[in-house]
């Protein structure tokens, strides 16, 4: 495959890098089917970066096959075989490094510092635990767990996976999705947002020129109506992995129930951030502008509710509103930025529309604009805290994917860990407190998939990441992935080589 080399100083080259189409199946950049075109936009400024055709049903009928005929192959591979690809892999994406962090900050309006540092490195460091992760698919030791018989059990790929990946962390997700599915032994169809495909495309490319072969990883880029639903739906599919809204995954569930196919949700989530009374204020404070303005506040796990103990409380308004106004909005790709723009006008304005009706019941405290001159091209927002709504107020119990913070009080322990526990979703949370104690008590009592304990938000790749409640089932990421997609089966020997066995006479004849 052609070796893209590194970007140009300022933008990521998507035209000439993706002239040849925006689906990647069997091996090579393909153009999609379906008759309809879709544009890539940079949302800090509103132009259009690249016009391709989405993927029709054909598109995902192909790269289906694709996958269905790279199976045995890839299957059959020992598992070092497959490590030392992934190891090809993760030394690929090192080398593109800069490549991947500008086409990602292109496509989503990411600071590029955030694109270098945490996106990027995330990515290859998981491509790097999946490699050795690889070598240990593990299962029960062998035993005669009936006296007469050994067993043993045997951990098989499922077959062609079907994966939806969201537009928040377009090379993250893809991944996320791809790198557990394929160092089980599976082949895998990943359907990225059509509105940021880029980095899926190239990490799609980079496999490929790692040597993993052609059909093991298949991208079709279309809309989630037509591709995606096809995509889960596919008889050939054995299993579906979805990260994206709860509305839409349970959709994604219907579909994939009627199929009967495995399912694996990562859903919505509206991650509360508990401060009791002995917590560090200036942590606290900290950890909420970075855990609640991280990715513009476009990330599932973001800190979007803060429960404060009634004494600190006023102390880290104050102090939370003082550090998110000394945020810097600018131009992605400029060194002094630190807030990009949200992915779409249309999205700001979904977000602009949930401050607009909180000022109806609660307080503005900062923000709560999209700013003027030079940022009014873009989907910008400025970093909003909103003091003293209701807890049944829509601003506490809905997700609003964009830069707000929502603070409330809280008197006594218990009431404050039932306030975190108080809405549908349970995918992340953090605590804040000096005692280890009224910590630890925090991490059993709420609900959610992850629990920080003063911090709020890094991930590891050792790690797993998945809801409970509303924000779906099943993990990304760490080992405990592995039982998303794989098959367990259970091998059993006689060791008697007895003809008749005393059992058959429960069926035929007597003792």
């Amino acid at each position: 495959m052609h070796n893209p080399g590194n970007a140009t100083p300022d933008r990521f080259p998507a035209e000439a890098r993706f002239e040849e189409g925006a689906q990647f199946i069997a091996g090579r950049l393909s153009r999609g089917t379906s008759g309809r075109t879709h544009a890539v936009v940079d949302p800090a400024s509103g132009e259009e970066v690249l016009r391709y055709e989405l993927a029709g049903t054909a598109d995902v009928d192909r790269a289906v096959a694709a996958a269905r005929e790279a199976f045995p192959g890839w299957a059959g591979a020992t598992p070092g075989e497959r490590s030392d690809a992934l190891h090809r892999f993760a030394a690929v994406l090192a080398d593109r490094a800069e490549d991947f962090a500008r086409a990602e900050s292109l496509q989503c309006g990411k600071p590029l510092k955030l694109s270098r540092e945490f996106d990027v490195p995330g990515t290859i460091d998981n491509t790097a635990f999946f490699a050795g992760a690889a070598r240990l698919l593990q299962g029960q030791s062998a035993g005669e767990y009936s006296g007469d018989h050994t067993s043993y059990l045997r951990r098989e790929p499922i077959g062609v996976v079907g994966s939806v990946a969201p537009w928040n962390y377009p090379l993250q997700m893809a991944a996320w999705k791809v790198l557990p599915a394929i160092a089980a032994g599976n082949t895998i169809v990943l359907k990225p947002a059509e509105l940021t495909p880029l980095t899926s495309l190239l990490f799609a490319r980079a496999a490929t020129d790692a040597g993993i072969p052609d059909g093991v990883i298949n991208i079709v880029t279309g809309t989630g109506k037509e591709a995606g639903e096809h995509l889960v739906g596919h008889p050939d599919v054995a299993m579906t992995s979805f990260t994206g809204s709860t509305a839409v995954g349970r959709r994604v569930a219907e579909i994939a129930t009627a199929t009967v196919k495995r399912l694996h949700l990562e859903l919505g989530g509206k991650a509360p951030f508990v401060v009791f009374d002995d917590a560090d204020l200036e942590a606290a404070a900290h950890g909420a502008v970075a855990g609640a303005l991280i990715n513009t506040g476009q990330d599932c796990t973001a800190a979007t509710r803060a429960y404060v103990q009634r004494p600190l409380y006023d102390a880290f308004v104050e102090r939370t509103a003082a550090l998110m106004e000394t945020v810097r909005l600018g131009d992605p790709f400029a060194p002094g930025t630190d807030l990009g723009p949200l992915i779409s006008h249309v999205q700001r304005d979904r977000v602009a529309g949930f401050v607009d009706r909180a000022r109806a019941y609660a307080r503005v405290v900062t923000g709560g604009e999209a700013p003027g001159g030079q940022l009014a091209k873009g989907a910008y927002y400025r970093p909003t805290l909103i003091a003293d709504a209701p807890q049944d107020s829509e601003v506490v119990q809905s997700e609003i994917f964009g830069p707000v913070l929502v603070v409330l009080p809280f008197d006594t322990d218990d009431e404050g860990i039932a306030l975190a526990n108080d809405t549908p979703y349970g995918l992340a949370a953090s605590a804040w407190s000096r005692d280890v104690y009224r910590a630890n008590r925090a991490t059993r009592e709420i609900k959610a998939g992850c629990v920080w304990v003063n911090d709020h938000i890094p991930i590891i790749s050792e790690m797993p990441h998945g809801g409970y409640k509303s924000s779906g089932y099943g993990k990304d990421m760490s080992a405990y992935s592995f039982e998303e997609y794989t098959q367990i089966k259970h091998v059993m020997f006689d060791n008697t080589a007895v003809a008749v066995k005393d059992w058959h006479r429960t069926v035929f004849g007597d003792r």
